[in-house]
């Protein structure tokens, strides 16, 4: 898990292209416009951005969820997002086995940590980090971009 401003996070270059490519496109479009729905940012659909508007939920009642093919960058735009996270090492009560189809599975586990990630700023979640996003009061709106890895 990476957590920063996304002005910084900018600065950075990683060994995987797409996730290059997605922090970019995150630095240069986390301003504009909110428009609902899903981008594709390549023909290959490797990278996309689902412009979600989300009602968020209490501690205690979002599960914690594991993707496999996808880093995840949530981008809040509107408002704070409480986010709990486990290692995926720890995790042990499975509520809902792997959808290969929607690359997700839930456990009930309870998260080891949580952080607020603020309208400015982003946290990057790999396949070993299970996250259990959109916690706190009312509807927000947030990016939450997709990068298919090898």
């Amino acid at each position: 898990m990476i957590l920063g401003e996304i002005t910084d996070l900018a600065k950075i270059t990683t060994g995987n292209e797409l996730l290059n490519e997605a922090i970019r496109w995150v630095a240069n479009h986390y301003k504009d416009k909110f428009e609902k729905g899903t981008l594709l940012l390549n023909d290959e659909g490797s990278l996309k951005v689902n412009r979600e508007e989300v009602a968020m939920l209490p501690q205690g009642k979002q599960m914690l969820e594991v993707h496999r093919k996808f880093i995840d960058i949530h981008v809040p735009l509107s408002e704070e997002e409480t986010i709990g996270w486990a290692s995926t090492q720890r995790l042990r009560n499975i509520t809902k086995e792997y959808d290969d189809e929607n690359d997700i599975m839930f456990f009930g586990d309870e998260p080891q940590s949580y952080i607020t990630v603020k309208p400015g700023q982003c946290v990057i979640f790999f396949p070993e980090d299970a996250h259990a996003p959109n916690i706190g009061v009312g509807l927000h709106r947030k990016y939450c971009v997709k990068i298919v890895i090898d």
